[in-house]
């Protein structure tokens, strides 16, 4: 999806709720601390290479490096490249300062959440995008559920607006304009005549 179709699905979703928790999450990707802390997963089926891809744009687009992801597999193979052939055994390795985004659309199996649940007692930051999974968002410090069905979003969606979230480089608000979005935020948006 390119900036374009992002910016277009922004504006179909501006009143849906969808892009705040969008980049709610996308912001929190962030706290990771260096290069490379940034772990992404999925299910044993299926990868998230494509959020992944997406991530590693994001953080060479907007020089954050702390973006830079990596995509934790099952089962790597033996003669992949060195940022192919990461396995599951590094997350036992996860620890503060580093994040894990687990990405799965189906509910996440056992040996998936026992790992997630390691990690986050060994101080990583968990988050997740899902397809509402219960067990899985209550290991997750932060998690959308995108239902399969009758939602405005798709998986595929979320993950293209959590990843341009996060690579979003965005002045910072003067005093005046954070006072203004919080007095919005307490009391309503202004209505113009």
């Amino acid at each position: 999806m390119d900036a374009a179709s992002v910016n277009l699905l922004r504006e179909v979703l501006a009143s849906t709720g969808w892009l705040e928790r969008t980049r709610e999450l996308g912001l929190a990707l962030r706290a990771t601390r260096s290069p490379g802390g940034l772990l992404v997963v999925g299910t044993p089926e299926d990868e998230p290479w494509h959020v992944t891809a997406h991530l590693a744009d994001e953080a060479r687009l907007s020089g954050l490096a702390q973006l830079s992801p990596t995509l934790v597999r099952w089962a790597p193979p033996p003669g992949a490249p060195p940022h192919l052939r990461v396995g599951m055994d590094r997350l036992r390795s996860a620890g503060r300062g580093e994040t894990l985004f687990v990405v799965a659309e189906e509910r996440a199996p056992v040996p998936l959440l026992e790992r997630v649940d390691d990690a986050r007692r060994t101080g990583a930051t968990i988050l997740a995008v899902d397809g509402g999974d219960p067990e899985l968002e209550s290991l997750a410090h932060d998690a959308i559920a995108v239902p399969p069905e009758g939602s405005v979003l798709s998986f595929d969606a979320a993950q293209h607006l959590v990843s341009s979230a996060a690579g979003e480089v965005r002045r910072r608000a003067g005093l005046r304009e954070r006072l203004a979005l919080l007095a919005d935020r307490i009391t309503g948006p202004r209505v113009s005549d």
